[in-house]
């Protein structure tokens, strides 16, 4: 509706008009025009608080003339309102072509008068200017007419508001307007990239020409722009574009940003503005236990099965909330399970509560093995994981180490968690070259990383029970408190037994650990007398070191079977070396290692088997992931270190041997921490190992 008054009182004229739009009309209006537009540019200003069109189509538009050319609009729309006041100059009246500098209040003869206020109040003071376009007056030198373009600085903003005015006017005029007004990306995750688009549409008399859209602004760097179908096109009145923009925060905070939209309007160009709440997720980090700790052991009944799990039997064990594990948020929980008197050759598999039994081993074994494998597992929907025997009967012991954050509910009563940093097999222990380790020997032993010792919660090692004199378990943990009733790698006498394990560390205390006070130190007894190997391939750090990684748990996947050609296409011969490259659905740009579970099958002679990334020009390690014996069936969790082509190296030192790989997570670079990238090498340095009898 468009209303016009006297300033005084006194009602000049009324005419009506009506369309549907949000806010605006669909059709090209006709002249004359009676409408005011608002670009706030940068964001809200004062009491104006958005940018908009007001042209009578959803609310009415009132206007007010008196003396000496004042003039009043006010666009009403419900029970909010828009209004601007104009005035000439002391004793003059407009003229068309001119452009007038304004104040809010105290024209003067040099100066007009500008205001603009609305139902959220006024300016305090105000600055700016106004060009008029089109002035009329009756006979007796009324106001029947006018337009212009303003420009409006609220109690001192350095960003104007612009716009345009038309009362009773035929001068066209460029209009368009944004849906949203404004883009808030909301919180997210430093890691994520969400995209949000803003549709344009022209409302103006004439069409509306736009240019390529770019971010500005202090926080410009962490938006994008990833499609413009705007930039280039002259829009019709009513016809529409849209800009998409992606939020790329790489580090917390409340990052504001402006999308500018060239166009041939007064102001220029469209803005609108940009806001995300960047904060680093938990998601995917890693929480250790206190000290590990035992949930289930069928040869007690802790856990709620007592007894040997038979052939073909499933077991749902509850991990969530057990034992001083969080009710809610565990993605995935990193285990050590163990196999005691099995009745037949068969396989253990560890998997998911609630989901299918997939083509993947956890752990397996000879008829009366005893003997034990990481595995990480993911939680199935209700905090559980299924526990499954293939033949004969076994019992089963399952210790829990830590797990790895899902969801945010872990933040509040755990804070942030950590990130793993991968090392290339780094041997930091070999009893081999100072005597063996006498049965119940418990010996403290450390790792030294100057710079990066108070970044250091935790270590993954490779732990190998090399020769034992006759069946026994290791333990590794902090040291902190008596040793735990949890076993890392149980092995038969003579053999040559690893596992890999995540140990929660202390630093050394000064005057221990020769003079390394600071390093990364934990604890080790054997049951049994026996050399010990131990080898770093990964370190737990605080959260905050360059290229942390998260992991990203998924049902066991298998990608490697060498008896039926995946992965490998037959059995590897000695000293022979395969490549796997990892499936592409399985890994992204941020991918790093794959978590997994590899097994030798049946090798016709001892041997040593090695893993490590390809298409680096990197040697193979003397490290080892696996030292099976002629015959065994036999698995180990390992860090499949992923080279630039996402692929990694598997080799066969003596005989023949098959070869199985199951996937159970990914590693990612996460963005909150990374360098930048993708295969970053930079590992913070060890400069000394080593052990000592334990004191305490």
């Amino acid at each position: 509706m468009n209303r016009v008054r006297s300033l005084v009182g006194v009602l000049v004229a009324g005419t009506c008009l009506t369309a549907a739009l949000p806010a605006v009309a669909l059709a090209a209006p006709t002249a004359p025009y009676t409408i005011l537009t608002v670009d706030l540019a940068e964001g809200p200003s004062g009491p104006i608080t958005e940018s908009t069109v007001y042209d009578g189509s959803t609310e009415t538009m009132d206007a007010a003339t008196g003396a000496g050319d004042q003039f009043r609009i006010t666009a009403i729309r419900s029970d909010r309102y828009v209004r601007v006041d104009a005035a000439p100059p002391a004793g003059q009246t407009w003229h068309a072509g001119q452009t007038y500098p304004t104040v809010r209040g105290g024209r003067d003869a040099t100066q007009a008068l500008f205001d603009m206020s609305s139902t959220a109040g006024g300016c305090a003071r105000a600055n700016g200017s106004i060009t008029v376009s089109d002035v009329a007056h009756d006979v007796s030198g009324a106001l029947t007419a006018f337009g212009a373009s303003y420009e409006f600085h609220c109690d001192g903003d350095v960003v104007a508001i612009t716009g345009e005015i038309r009362w009773n006017s035929s001068v066209d005029y460029v209009a368009a307007v944004t849906a949203p007004a404004g883009l808030n990306f909301g919180t997210v995750d430093v890691a994520d990239r969400v995209s949000r688009t803003v549709r344009v549409r022209a409302v103006g008399s004439v069409p509306s020409t736009f240019g390529a859209a770019v971010v500005a602004g202090t926080g410009a760097g962490r938006f994008e722009v990833t499609e413009d179908t705007c930039s280039g096109r002259t829009l019709a009145v009513g016809a529409e574009c849209a800009v998409t923009v992606r939020s790329r925060a790489t580090s917390p905070g409340q990052w504001r940003a402006v999308l500018h939209l060239p166009d041939n309007s007064v102001a220029g160009r469209r803005a609108v503005p940009l806001d995300v709440s960047a904060v680093r997720s938990v998601v995917g980090t890693y929480y250790p236990m206190a000290t590990p700790t035992r949930i289930m052991d069928t040869r007690t009944g802790n856990g709620g099965v007592k007894g040997k799990i038979g052939a073909g039997r499933k077991i749902d064990l509850k991990v969530a909330g057990r034992d001083g594990l969080p009710w809610t948020g565990i993605g995935a929980a990193v285990l050590n399970v163990t196999v005691s008197g099995p009745t037949a050759n068969s396989f253990v598999t560890v998997y998911p509560g609630g989901e299918a039994l997939p083509t993947a081993s956890t752990i397996n074994f000879a008829k009366g093995w005893l003997g034990s494998n990481h595995a990480t597992v993911k939680l199935g929907a209700g905090g559980d994981v299924s526990v499954y025997n293939r033949n004969g009967e076994t019992d089963v012991v399952i210790d829990v180490i830590g797990f790895y954050a899902g969801d945010e509910s872990v933040m509040a009563a755990r804070g942030m968690g950590a990130q793993v940093q991968w090392y290339e097999p780094f041997r930091v222990m070999d009893t081999r070259t100072r005597g063996v380790i006498p049965a119940g020997g418990e010996f403290n032993a450390w790792i030294d990383f100057p710079r990066y010792n108070p970044k250091v919660k935790g270590l993954i090692l490779n732990v190998t029970a090399v020769s034992p004199q006759k069946a026994g378990f290791l333990t590794v943990w902090s040291g902190e408190g008596p040793r735990p009733n949890t076993s890392t790698v149980n092995y038969a006498a003579g053999k040559v037994v690893p596992n890999l394990t995540y140990v929660k560390t202390m630093p050394c205390p000064s005057g221990s650990c020769n003079g390394a006070t600071g390093a990364a130190r934990y604890r080790l007894y054997t049951s049994a007398t026996t050399h010990i190997v131990v080898d770093l391939v990964g370190v737990v750090d605080d959260g905050t070191e360059v290229d942390g990684m998260r992991f990203t748990p998924m049902s066991p996947t298998r990608i490697v079977d060498s008896r039926v050609g995946q992965g490998l296409p037959t059995a590897l011969g000695p000293n022979a070396m395969g490549k796997v490259t990892a499936p592409s659905a399985m890994v992204t740009d941020a991918t790093q290692v794959l978590a997994m579970n590899v097994t030798a099958v049946a090798p016709t002679a001892n041997t040593v088997v090695t893993v490590w990334p390809a298409d680096t020009g990197r040697p193979k390690p003397t490290a080892s992931n696996l030292n099976p014996a002629p015959g065994q069936v036999v698995s180990n969790g390992v860090l499949g270190v992923l080279g630039p082509q996402d692929a990694f190296h598997v080799s066969n030192l003596s005989g023949s041997t098959h070869l199985v790989a199951d996937v159970v997570g990914t590693f990612q670079v996460y963005a909150g921490t990374a360098a930048g990238s993708r295969r970053s090498t930079a590992k913070p340095t060890v400069t000394a190992s080593g052990w000592t009898p334990s004191t305490s």
